[in-house]
């Protein structure tokens, strides 16, 4: 009986939103509190969370159609913010902690004859996080890409893709661990200095 009371809310989030959405599936929930703009180019895939006060972009500029798509079963923290202005994918069983940034995209910054806000926004590279990944908490992710099954160290700043199964910590994140297929663990990265 509780399981079918949560799931009132994301069940009438639904009925009110689905139809603007470009996919909506009627599994997963988005919280009320989630700020969402540009639905029509949004797809959120089966039994998928977006936890409260988050916010998901898609942005068409430059007469290019953006494309923010979340897989089936991944888990979307809190205060977590999306952004697309070409294409930003989670692929299936994608875990987000809370207060992660994701963006294909920044804002220029060359004129300083104009307010940085006032300035055009760039697309910098598509991003898609790799199936069953696990990004922590504040992690910056832009126009760079996640691997499969990869972990993301709190706090740190993605500009560069990480490849599949990896740890990777810091700002400019690095790799510090892989899994290797041989011995079936993870392996520490030698240090290149």
């Amino acid at each position: 009986m509780i399981s079918y009371i949560r799931r009132i809310p994301g069940l009438l989030y639904y009925l009110l939103n689905f139809f603007n959405f470009n996919k909506l599936n009627f599994r997963s929930i988005v919280f009320f509190s989630v700020r969402v703009q540009g639905k029509k180019y949004i797809s959120i895939g089966r039994n998928s969370v977006v936890q409260r006060g988050g916010w998901l972009l898609a942005l068409k500029i430059n007469d290019r159609v953006p494309m923010l798509e979340i897989g089936d079963n991944c888990a979307i923290g809190d205060y977590c913010h999306i952004t697309s202005v070409r294409k930003v994918k989670l692929e299936d069983d994608v875990l987000l902690a809370n207060n992660v940034y994701i963006s294909d995209n920044l804002h220029g910054y060359e004129n300083i004859k104009i307010p940085i806000k006032n300035q055009e926004v760039i697309y910098k590279k598509e991003v898609i996080i790799g199936s069953g990944s696990w990004i922590g908490e504040n992690v910056c992710i832009i126009g760079a890409s996640v691997g499969r099954n990869s972990v993301i160290g709190c706090n740190s700043v993605v500009t560069k893709d990480i490849d599949d199964y990896c740890i990777a910590v810091g700002s400019p994140a690095r790799v510090i661990k892989r899994f290797d297929f041989n011995t079936r663990q993870w392996v520490q990265e030698k240090d290149n200095n």
